[in-house]
């Protein structure tokens, strides 16, 4: 006969797994990978509304950003086994003025380098990066409309090239013409590729320079979308809504 475990012996049993459990998945979150949800449009087209995605945790070392609630508990200062981000990654960052919240752009400027939009177009230290035509995205908005727009292939002055999206006519977009923006030692510039569509650090008051320190790490790969303003746990959206073909896809 088969002696049967006591009520609460079961019951301490399920508490240790849910505690280890818990505990893996933080040091995953922690060392390894952090899901992010694209909440609006501000990469578009790289990134669409609704990808979720994996960063990558060990690319640019780790901060007190890479731990949950880094912004709000200083563990320590500075980067541990620290890597730098160049020109055109991609990475989500906490902006110094909401150091609470996750934000996601595209590197255009390094410590020391000088940053300004004229007529539309990004110059980095004078030199023009240039923009080929490449057709019409058309995707969901912020507002869950949907957005057609001029698409381009823009060169940075280090050979990389990558999409942006153009939805007024350059030269009349709120960021269009700026002053030069002298991007300060240990800091980084940031910029959506949806040049009419992002706050960032175009925008000094709200996202302005990234330090070094704030940077959580680069985004590694979509493990799904769908396909708007919907949650993730909303399966019974998806069947209309995600955009399978995005699953696994990678991102630059």
């Amino acid at each position: 006969m088969t002696k049967k475990n006591p009520p609460q012996d079961s019951l301490w049993e399920n508490i240790k797994a849910l505690f280890f459990a818990i505990v893996l998945a933080v040091l995953i979150r922690t060392l390894l990978l952090q899901p992010f949800h694209i909440p609006s449009g501000s990469m578009i087209p790289t990134l669409l509304i609704g990808d979720n995605l994996f960063v990558s945790k060990t690319a640019f070392g780790y901060s007190r950003y890479s731990i949950p609630f880094g912004g709000e508990i200083p563990y320590f200062s500075g980067r541990i086994l620290g890597k730098e981000p160049k020109c055109g990654d991609i990475v989500v960052f906490r902006p110094v003025v909401d150091p609470t919240t996750d934000y996601i752009k595209r590197v255009v400027g390094l410590p020391g380098d000088r940053i300004q939009m004229k007529e539309g177009f990004l110059y980095i230290n004078d030199v023009l990066c240039p923009v080929e035509p490449q057709g019409e995205m058309e995707t969901v908005n912020d507002d869950n409309s949907i957005l057609k727009a001029p698409q381009y292939v823009e060169t940075l002055p280090n050979g990389y090239k990558h999409l942006i999206i153009k939805q007024a006519p350059f030269g009349t977009g709120t960021y269009d013409n700026t002053p030069v923006y002298h991007v300060p030692a240990g800091h980084y510039f940031m910029m959506g590729d949806n040049r009419d569509g992002s706050n960032d650090s175009r925008a000094q008051g709200v996202v302005g320079y990234i330090p070094y320190e704030n940077i959580v790490g680069p985004p590694s790969f979509v493990f799904f979308s769908t396909g708007g303003h919907i949650a993730l746990w909303e399966v019974w959206k998806w069947p209309v809504s995600a955009i399978y073909s995005r699953i696994g896809k990678g991102i630059h």
